[in-house]
């Protein structure tokens, strides 16, 4: 990813957050690094991004209050463009020029979205290096849809790893698409660990005659391979519940729980907050220590990918079988090439 420089300015003419919050000079970092900016309660930012090449993305964000006083990791943070959530707070939006009503920028739900838009424009520039040499702009790249995917260089929580061809063969990881959970670099003692989520056994809990009175509660839920080692886990679309205690979020949309949370979870259903259909249980689990997971991607087993929560949040029990070589189309170059290569004899 090229070194990209970040502008802050603060339109209300305020130098206290300048001063307290940013540096007053530009300042460079590596994209792969940044998570998110939270600028102040009522304060209006223009982030220009722009690569050493000639074109630039400008993102306009108003801070808002935090009344849950969640964490600053990234999680549940918004980007609004100006005109959206200020639209009809200011009795002189009326008088505003109709080109300024016309712009409807997207809104950026998610930090990995905006990384995603300056992948896609950067891989927009590589097609297009004519445009550069003789001080044109380059072509546009699309929007990016409901479903996006392209590769990252480390691993990280709600990314995916996507077995390759070095794993043919090998029966637990052979053509699997694995969420990571948790990516081992908050809790290193713990190491990364995560489910497959293209696995499905084909069998409803309820055929394994559960002891756990808990279990009935999704006793028509699918269950779902999720890796080799013993602990069962499960996924929870949470919808517009984005917090919700006892549970652990891994992308916008989606947390994960395990057996000690099972009570909580159908607590849950009862109270008619989530359903039966917004679960995903899989036995077993994939984990590793942080150097092996490094290294085995440094040997070329995994791909590490960054994917929408669409690509995530819309597998189902008869769809995940053709989740892994949608993510390597999705990711483009020749990792689409080698989503239609067959599987190497072993």
């Amino acid at each position: 990813m090229d070194l990209c420089c970040a502008h802050v300015k603060n339109p209300s003419l305020s130098p206290l957050l300048l001063r307290n919050s940013f540096s007053e000079r530009p300042f460079s970092c590596y994209l792969a690094k940044v998570g998110s900016v939270r600028p102040e309660d009522g304060r209006l930012l223009e982030i220009r991004v722009a690569s050493r090449k000639a074109s630039s993305l400008v993102v306009r964000a108003m801070g808002k209050k935090n009344h849950d006083n969640s964490s600053s990791s990234g999680n549940g943070d918004r980007s609004i463009p100006e005109g959206d959530s200020l639209k009809g707070n200011n009795p002189s939006d009326g008088n505003k020029s109709n080109d300024t009503a016309s712009q409807k920028p997207h809104l950026i739900e998610d930090w990995r979205e905006f990384r995603a838009a300056l992948f896609a424009r950067e891989q927009a520039e590589k097609v297009d290096p004519e445009a550069h040499k003789q001080g044109g702009t380059p072509q546009e790249p699309n929007p990016l849809g409901l479903k996006w995917a392209h590769p990252i260089p480390v691993p990280e929580t709600g990314c995916v790893l996507v077995s390759t061809e070095k794993l043919d063969g090998v029966r637990s990881f052979e053509r699997t698409v694995v969420l990571l959970l948790r990516s081992g670099t908050r809790h290193p003692q713990e190491g990364p660990f995560g489910v497959v989520i293209n696995r499905p056994l084909h069998k409803k809990i309820k055929q394994m005659k559960p002891s756990n009175p808990d279990l009935t509660t999704f006793a028509d839920c699918s269950l779902h391979f999720g890796g080799p080692l013993e602990a069962s886990m499960f996924l929870l679309k949470t919808g517009e519940n984005q917090k919700l205690p006892g549970f652990e979020e891994v992308i916008p949309g989606l947390c994960y729980g395990a057996r000690n949370s099972l009570d909580e979870a159908a607590k849950l259903v009862k109270q008619g907050l989530l359903k039966p259909q917004d679960f995903r249980f899989f036995v077993g689990y994939a984990g590793w220590q942080l150097d092996q997971l490094r290294e085995e991607i440094e040997s070329n087993y995994w791909y590490v990918a960054a994917c929408s929560p669409n690509v995530i949040n819309g597998v189902s029990a008869e769809s995940s079988s053709g989740l892994w070589e949608e993510v390597l189309q999705l990711m483009g170059g020749h990792y689409s090439e080698l989503s239609r290569k067959p599987k190497k004899d072993t």
